[in-house]
Order: structure tokens, then C-alpha cells, then sequence
């Protein structure tokens, strides 16, 4: 999943949000030195993508993909998910996406030190131009994979591959909303689990 989703789904708190941001930038094995909380929302990122890549109906958006961009579907179909998680936020949260999106700008700009050095080059970006908010443009998902595209040393097809969505839409809109309720149960299980006290795997995935 990309951004918006992971933090949709975190707990919903200051390390929640930064290690769900966190997640795509924090390699190898987890340790107890960014704290528990921190360690635990990595946790979840982890464990919320190793479920996503296995899942049958994500599997099915993966295939939906044409031949030639297939390589790619994986980041395509995240980012695809979270323009429909934006579109339809008012089904899925009780505060608005852009007061949502403030407070997670407002703690990654207030705690931009303890961020991996990627992610602190990005934050200020990403707060500047609203990237979770606009997700809900075709617009901008194109702009971001061509973007994505560009900083790949080699020629490839992730430019241009906004068309896959705008092609097929509703069958892409339809496995979003099929899929996106079983993973929030699996968020909840998870925090609960974590509230119980059951521990902290660190959930490795290079």
C-alpha cells in the first residue's frame, strides 16, 4: 500500500504516523532503539504490505495491468488504491482528509530529525504540495508515477501508466472496495494483538 493507506491504517498518534511513513525507508531487522511505538508502526507497515502483495484481489488489480507495464503493477496498483482511498475518504474516516493530512504534515515537520535522510527530503515536499490530498486527482497519480519513472536510471514503462487506471477504472475501483475492509480488519487484529501485549515481530522485508 502506498502512503495514505498506511496511514489510514496506523494507530492513530504521533509514532503511529511516523512509522507508517517510516516504513518504506527503515531496512532490514527492526530493534528497540527508535522506541516501541516506533518499532511497532514499522511493524505494521511491514506486515500490512506482506498482506497486500498476497492478496488474491490485489492479485487480480496486479493482472489488470497490460503486458508490457506488468513489471511495474505493484507500485501502479498501490498508488491506484490510495486515489480511490482519497476519493472516497468520507466512507472510510470522520475527519475530513485535509485536516487529516495537516496534522500528519504538522508532526513529520515537527519531528523531521528523527526521520531517515529520504524521508526527511521529502516531507517538506510532500506538506508543501499536499500529496495525500491530491491523490484523489488522476492528475496527480500520474504525476507522481511519472515522476517515479523519470529517477529510474533505465527506460521504462511507469511513465505514462496513469493510462492503466484511467482504462480501467471501474473494475480497479471495484477491487479497491472489495479489498480495502478485509485489510482494516487485519490493521484492528493487529493493533489489538499489539495492545494485548503480544509482542512486536520485526516483520523483515528487504
Amino acid at each position: 500500500m502506498n502512503y495514505l493507506a498506511h496511514l489510514y491504517l496506523a494507530e492513530p498518534d504521533d509514532d503511529g504516523w511516523l512509522g507508517a511513513l517510516m516504513g518504506d525507508f527503515v531496512k532490514g531487522p527492526l530493534d528497540a532503539s527508535r522506541g516501541d511505538a516506533l518499532t511497532r508502526a514499522i511493524a505494521l507497515h511491514r506486515a500490512i504490505d506482506t498482506y497486500t502483495d498476497a492478496h488474491p484481489v490485489v492479485l487480480r488489480s496486479k493482472a489488470r495491468v497490460s503486458t508490457g507495464r506488468r513489471r511495474f503493477a505493484g507500485v501502479m496498483v498501490d498508488l491506484f488504491y490510495d486515489h480511490f482511498l482519497a476519493r472516497h475518504w468520507r466512507e472510510y474516516h470522520d475527519e475530513p482528509l485535509e485536516r487529516f493530512s495537516a496534522r500528519v504534515y504538522g508532526i513529520l515537520l515537527d519531528r523531521l530529525d528523527a526521520l531517515p535522510e529520504r524521508l526527511q527530503r521529502i516531507a517538506p515536499s510532500m506538506a508543501r504540495t499536499d500529496w495525500l490530498g491530491s491523490y484523489a486527482e488522476i492528475g496527480s497519480v500520474r504525476v507522481a508515477l511519472d515522476n517515479m519513472g523519470r529517477r529510474l536510471r533505465r527506460e521504462n514503462a511507469l511513465r505514462g501508466s496513469a493510462d492503466e487506471l484511467v482504462a480501467n477504472y471501474a473494475a480497479l475501483e471495484s477491487d479497491f472496495r472489495e479489498f480495502f475492509p478485509e485489510l482494516s480488519a487485519f490493521a484492528r487484529h493487529r493493533h489489538a494483538g499489539a495492545a494485548a501485549g503480544s509482542g512486536v515481530s520485526n516483520g523483515s522485508r528487504e
